[in-house]
């Protein structure tokens, strides 16, 4: 790939909610990464609250329309659509999918939008940020771009359910056997460490049913990532992040966003954070 064409490649991007309030560290990290590897997120104009959760009922349809609206609009553009929040890309990605396999959400779904003058079959290609940097960029760009590699760090990948989960449908990694986080630490100069419990729920939505579960499920991962020497965890998931920070109890474990270990090693750590300050 040429100079040239890197500086040229721009995707729309889904942010969602969660990141222009709770995790705005996510965003900010990612953007100013984004630019110093070539590649610009375009913010759609416009967008709607995805949700956060999938609606599995058949027939609800309603509850998929902001996605649809936002997968269109990318369409539009014929840009992929790009989102970090594990979250959003797990609803943006099985709705799109319904799109592409269900002709009765896409028929009651076109009937809803139509006086809105869209019409929409699934077009469009759902990416996160993490597989355009694995299949677009390409780890070894990334690693050529790093000005301060995070040598000696020991740092256990975090990935949850909603990048992995359907597998099928999602499409993200092995569900069993994930290595795109760990492949990313390699890139930015820290060692992975792999534990059993990095792709296990960390309980985040049975809190509002028994908030123990998220507790046990927390110092489970928690426990396990320090048994094998993690120093700390990379996310991309707000939820999980704020469910393994609330409930860390004893450990000494912090949670970050993989964003922010890219900022930090690319050298753009510190102008991110002035970003967030700016917009606090």
């Amino acid at each position: 790939m040429s100079e040239n064409q890197t500086h040229t490649r721009t995707y729309s991007y889904f942010p969602g909610c969660t990141l222009k309030n709770k995790a705005k560290e996510l965003d900010s990290y990612a953007r100013a990464s984004a630019a110093v590897l070539g590649f610009k997120l375009e913010e759609i104009e416009e967008w709607q609250c995805c949700g956060g959760v999938y609606p599995c009922g058949k027939n609800e349809i309603a509850s998929k329309l902001p996605s649809v609206r936002a997968l269109a609009a990318s369409r539009d553009k014929n840009q992929p659509l790009v989102t970090l929040c594990s979250a959003c890309y797990n609803v943006l990605k099985q709705v799109n999918g319904d799109f592409q396999n269900d002709e009765n959400t896409v028929l009651k779904a076109n009937n809803y939008l139509k006086e809105d003058g869209i019409e929409y079959h699934g077009e469009t290609n759902v990416l996160h940020f993490l597989e355009v940097l694995r299949d677009e960029i390409g780890w070894d760009t990334v690693k050529s771009a790093v000005k301060n590699p995070l040598a000696g760090k020991k740092i256990g990948a975090y990935y949850g359910c909603l990048l992995l989960r359907p597998g099928k449908v999602m499409e993200f990694d092995d569900p069993e056997n994930p290595q795109i986080l760990e492949d990313f630490i390699r890139a930015v100069g820290g060692t992975p460490v792999i534990y059993a419990q990095r792709n296990e729920c960390c309980g985040a939505y049975a809190a509002f049913e028994d908030e123990t579960i998220p507790q046990k499920r927390t110092a489970s991962i928690l426990s396990n990532a320090q048994d094998m020497g993690a120093d700390f965890l990379v996310t991309s998931c707000p939820l999980c992040r704020y469910n393994l920070v609330k409930n860390k109890g004893s450990s000494n474990l912090d949670v970050v966003y993989f964003s922010e270990l890219l900022a930090e090693a690319l050298g753009v750590k510190e102008e991110a954070q002035k970003e967030v300050l700016q917009h606090a």
